[in-house]
């Protein structure tokens, strides 16, 4: 849209970091907050058990589709935005 920075080499290796940033932390968290809800504090054996390792993949699986659902909103309200700017900018040349 009108407020795009245009991509050159040093903003697109600035844009894969970011985005290995955020999904990094994503990963952290979804890891930190799965395990919390599905692997009692104290193991009895090493390997997760069935109920355990469905609950990890439930987890996972909500966790993963709440991020898309967000970031489709939030792409869907930036583009919006944009477009309210765009209208903005319109009338403002218009009054000039």
């Amino acid at each position: 849209m009108g407020s795009a920075v245009p991509l050159d080499p040093n903003n697109m290796q600035l844009v894969a970091e970011l985005e290995l940033e955020m999904m990094t932390d994503l990963y952290r968290r979804m890891t930190t907050s799965c395990q919390k809800k599905c692997i009692p504090g104290h193991y009895k054996e090493p390997d997760l058990s069935k109920g355990e390792a469905v609950c990890i993949d439930r987890c996972v699986a909500k966790y993963l589709d709440v991020h898309e659902k967000l970031g489709k909103k939030l792409t869907q309200m930036s583009s919006q935005d944009d477009q309210v700017m765009q209208k903005l900018q319109q009338q403002m040349q218009g009054q000039s």
